[in-house]
C-alpha cells in the first residue's frame, strides 16, 4: 500500500516522537527554580500529546503494513534550562522538516490520509517549536 520509503519515514517520526515525549517528561521532572512553576504543567503537557501522536502514527504505519519500532531516537534532557530549551527548539524543527517530508510523500503516493494526519500534527509540532522558542527567548 505504501513505499518503503514512506513506511520508513513514518517510522522515523515514531522513534522521534517517543523520544520527545520521555525528554520532555523528564525535563518536566528535572526542571528546578522558579521557571519551573511557570512551565512545568504545559512541558507534561506537550509530552503527553508526543505520545499522542506517537500511537497515531504507529497506526497508520501498521495499517499501511509496516511493523513500529519501539527504540526512539537519541534522548536529550540537558543540565540547565538554557540547554534543555535549546534542544527542544532544534527537536521540533527537525520534526517540522520531516512532517513536511512525510506530507510530500504521501501526496506523491496518493495518500490523502496521511498526508492528513500529518497536517494535524504539524500544526501541534509549530505550536511545540513556538513555545519553545518563547520560553528560550524569556
Amino acid at each position: 500500500m505504501a513505499s518503503k520509503e514512506l513506511l520508513d519515514l513514518l517510522n522515523d517520526a515514531i522513534a522521534r516522537e517517543m523520544q520527545v515525549s520521555i525528554q520532555y517528561m523528564w525535563q518536566h521532572v528535572q526542571w528546578k527554580g522558579t521557571e519551573h512553576f511557570a512551565v512545568k504543567d504545559e512541558l507534561k503537557q506537550i509530552a503527553i500529546q508526543e505520545m499522542k501522536h506517537a500511537e497515531i502514527i504507529a497506526e497508520r504505519l501498521f495499517y499501511l503494513g509496516g511493523i513500529p519500532t519501539t527504540k526512539p531516537s537519541p534522548i536529550f534532557v540537558g543540565e540547565n534550562l538554557k540547554e534543555m530549551l535549546e534542544q527542544d527548539v532544534k527537536d521540533e524543527q527537525n520534526a517540522i522538516e520531516l512532517y513536511k517530508k512525510i506530507i510530500q510523500k504521501a501526496r506523491e503516493e496518493g495518500d490523502i490520509t496521511t498526508a492528513k494526519i500529518f497536517e494535524d500534527i504539524l500544526k501541534d509540532e509549530e505550536e511545540h517549536h513556538d513555545t519553545f522558542t518563547s520560553l528560550l527567548e524569556k
